[in-house]
């Protein structure tokens, strides 16, 4: 029988996230009321979307919170398919919407146009999760682990990969991995598995020109300022500017149209250079607070499905602060994607939210008595105990 709710959300987490959303729209005006001004005639066209998808996303924060986690199970492969599906229909003619060159966006009547990549990190999770939890001792065999899971994950990934989108694909692997290790992985399988994905990511790497040129700016963007490493140079203005306290919100210069993307990929940029390293040392701790609460509830979750449940969505949100924040940095080459909470765009924080929904409801369930205690033959915390 499943135990019933005994206690409210994580406030610390919750705290974490809505802080990050309030942040978010404020940022997302700053970068963007002169590109909205110039091209749309409105200072506030982008915040006006940014609080629509926000208040959107709150909503569905608000359902998944109050919903059963283990009710998601039921629904773990049906939300699969209708991943896959979309990620097929964005590749097709008339469907798909291309911009910069990538094919990502899919265009279902009047509604804004949504990233199926975007539900694919939450379907990914969510099938893993249960997937794995159902398998139990049996996904360190490698028959009946590691490959169905690299079966599983290359197909998601590798139609991502299609639109192009590396940023995605990489996020969605090491989320994965994540998952598959605290799952109770065998340890040579795990490894085996992190060398065809190293392997993978360099042939992808130098498959492409486009892609080739980034690392190549990576290592010395001042070799061609005026082109291919102007983006990573003028982001990395932008952050210098700011020095400890920055310009000022609102004050800087870099949002127009020296920074490309501002108010998207590339916000963690302005908001170094309007409010300083006090800010973005403010955001990487409010992403380190999401870390910690949610591997605490990880570690704590009553059954083996909320455990993976647990790291998946936690891993899926930090791991993509990270790579973003990277990128900004030159930490590594440049890829596309947003900083979740934060960064300006209608499936990115409505997934983030949702995700920060179900996690918020695992943290309902968690008892006195230590997880490890609980923790089914097999996982890697039985393996300690």
């Amino acid at each position: 029988m499943k135990q019933a709710p005994s206690r409210a959300p994580d406030g610390l987490l919750l705290g974490a996230v809505v802080a990050l959303v309030v942040l978010g729209a404020l940022m997302v005006y700053s970068a963007s009321f002169v590109v909205a001004h110039n091209e749309f005639d409105d200072d506030t066209y982008f915040l006006v979307r940014q609080l629509l998808f926000a208040g959107v996303g709150g909503l569905a924060l608000l359902a998944a919170l109050r919903l059963d986690y283990h009710r998601w199970q039921a629904l773990s492969l049906v939300l699969l398919l209708v991943s896959l599906a979309t990620l097929v229909a964005v590749l097709l003619p008339g469907l798909g919407i291309t911009t910069y060159g990538a094919q990502r966006w899919l265009k279902l009547g009047p509604v804004p146009p949504v990233q199926p990549s975007e539900f694919a990190k939450f379907a990914l999770v969510l099938y893993l999760a249960d997937w794995l939890s159902r398998k139990g001792a049996q996904v360190r065999h490698l028959t009946f682990g590691l490959v169905p899971f690299a079966i599983i994950v290359a197909l998601v990934a590798g139609l991502v990969m299609l639109e192009p989108d590396l940023g995605t694909t990489v996020l969605l692997a090491i989320t994965a991995v994540s998952i598959f290790f605290v799952a109770g992985a065998n340890l040579l399988h795990f490894l085996l598995g992190l060398g065809a994905g190293s392997v993978a990511l360099y042939w992808m790497i130098h498959s492409a020109g486009y892609r080739s040129e980034r690392l190549r700016v990576f290592l010395d963007p001042w070799k061609d300022p005026q082109d291919s490493g102007w983006h990573t140079i003028q982001t990395l203005i932008a952050l210098g500017s700011g020095g400890l306290t920055g310009l000022g919100l609102g004050m800087g210069r870099q949002k127009a149209y020296w920074v490309p993307n501002a108010h998207t990929d590339a916000i963690f940029a302005i908001i170094g250079e309007e409010l300083g390293l006090l800010g973005t040392v403010a955001v990487l701790a409010l992403f380190a607070l999401i870390a910690w609460r949610g591997m605490r509830i990880a570690f704590l979750a009553p059954d083996l499905f909320g455990r993976l449940l647990a790291t998946g969505f936690t891993s899926v949100i930090v791991w993509q602060a990270l790579v973003n924040i990277a990128v900004v940095t030159n930490t590594v080459p440049y890829t596309g994607v947003p900083l979740p909470f934060v960064s300006h765009g209608g499936s990115s924080i409505v997934i983030s939210m949702l995700a920060a929904g179900v996690l918020l409801n695992v943290s309902r369930f968690l008892g006195d008595v230590p997880a490890l205690d609980l923790a089914p033959a097999g996982s890697w915390r039985a393996g300690h105990a």
